[in-house]
């Protein structure tokens, strides 16, 4: 017997302790609120606006006269200048999608998207940035801690996770960015994990052809990492357009407001529209919105861990809701006697009580305390436990809200197999 998911829960509202002063961070967490999601161009060229159309047309037009194109293979009629393996001239589809991105970013203005492309396609070609996901570039102590890729969003954008708390400890950072050839090196590793995330997208009309963004911001050393970031956003926004559908920001801290207010200048609208923002106390309850809570790392929430993305889709699990002052039972039936019954639970945040005990059906036996009453708090691990049952019954996860205020989401899943065939 296996469990299977059930319909997501919407996401709670969210309440709580809200600040007596509005400050720029509570600002952009209502905006989030008030937009449910971002909304992803289709890139079906049909869909297009006629001035979108017609633009489109001309960049092509234009592109056919640019020195890059007609200079790259003078004896062909489509000159094989491509990006990610994707001809820009011939009529490949994939083409349409990448040509949009450039005008998207730069408001349909063709000629600021051929400037915007040429000096995309210069700069690939001087960073060689077609052969650095191939390089050992020797940060293993930084890969799956401070940029990696993290499996998928509930619409298929593979999504990206950056912490650089890092850097807060002094030797790491001088080590790390201690001089202009560290911090190249540093921004070549960061781009190769862009392209390890790019190389995931389809570039087709209706396709999944952006990623999901997500910055931990807890510990960041906002001053030392200034020149870092400043060279990374402006690397990024440079030359890898409309590649993000959404940026979640996480752990934001009360100082937020100074980050921001250094990166604005360099962003644009669009890109402003797509931020997503969550305090220390909603990271899960806002990841829930957007990713499955088993797609999601256990250090934010959910029930992933480094090594399930190695071994194939992960086991998908029901989602809930408890909310303050509720007390919820959880409750596996059926259980025939020699099985074994593995669950895993996780609840955003904890600061709950947690039990569970295994109810046999006969009347004469004995209830048993699988896992005695404990406090979970925030940064506790979600619960990974199994239970080999003698007799017939039923286990009760008990997950006890009645101290707090405050709602939470919580996910949990479970598998119920014969002793003699489970593999923990």
């Amino acid at each position: 017997m296996e469990m299977q998911a059930s319909a997501p829960t919407p996401p709670p509202s969210h309440g709580g302790e809200a600040p007596t002063k509005k400050g720029l961070v509570s600002t952009l967490m209502e905006a989030t609120l008030r937009s449910s999601s971002f909304k992803e161009d289709s890139y079906f060229v049909s869909s297009l606006k006629d001035s979108e159309k017609k633009a489109l047309e001309e960049f092509k037009c234009r592109l056919h006269k640019s020195d890059h194109f007609s200079n790259a293979a003078p004896d062909s009629k489509a000159p094989h200048v491509s990006m990610w393996g994707i001809p820009l001239l011939g009529g490949d589809e994939r083409a349409d999608v990448l040509l949009l991105k450039f005008l998207r970013a730069r408001d349909f203005r063709v000629q600021d998207a051929l400037v915007m492309l040429e000096k995309c396609l210069d700069w690939r070609k001087e960073f060689n940035a077609d052969g650095v996901v191939d390089e050992d570039l020797g940060f293993k102590e930084l890969e799956g801690v401070v940029a990696y890729m993290h499996s998928y969003d509930r619409e298929g954008h593979p999504v990206c996770y950056n912490a650089y708390g890092l850097f807060k400890d002094k030797q790491m950072y001088e080590k790390i960015f201690g001089d202009d050839e560290k911090l190249k090196k540093f921004l070549r590793w960061r781009v190769q994990v862009l392209e390890k995330g790019i190389n995931l997208l389809h570039f087709k009309p209706g396709g999944v052809n952006s990623m999901i963004q997500i910055t931990d911001l807890k510990n960041m050393p906002k001053r030392e990492l200034r020149v870092a970031s400043n060279h990374i956003l402006s690397l990024f926004q440079d030359n890898y357009p409309e590649m993000v559908a959404r940026k979640i920001f996480i752990n934001v801290p009360w100082y937020f407001s100074m980050i921001y207010s250094m990166f604005s200048p360099f962003l644009t609208q669009r890109t402003k529209s797509k931020f997503v923002i969550a305090r220390e106390n909603n990271v899960a309850e806002t990841l829930y919105k957007f990713i499955r809570p088993e797609n999601i790392p256990i250090q934010y929430g959910g029930l992933s861990r480094a090594e399930d993305v190695q071994s194939g889709p992960a086991k998908p699990a029901s989602e809930f809701s408890i909310k303050g002052g509720e007390k919820v039972n959880l409750e596996i039936e059926g259980i025939e006697g020699d099985a074994t019954i593995v669950w895993d639970l996780v609840v955003g945040g904890w600061d709950l009580d947690y039990s569970a005990e295994f109810i046999p059906t006969a009347e004469r036996s004995y209830t048993i305390a699988v896992e005695k009453s404990r406090k979970m708090v925030y940064g506790d691990a979600p619960i990974h436990n199994c239970f080999i049952a003698n007799e017939q019954g039923k286990l009760v996860l008990s997950i006890d809200n009645t101290n707090s205020r405050r709602k939470k989401v919580a996910a949990y899943r479970y598998v119920v197999r014969k002793s003699s065939s489970i593999l923990v």
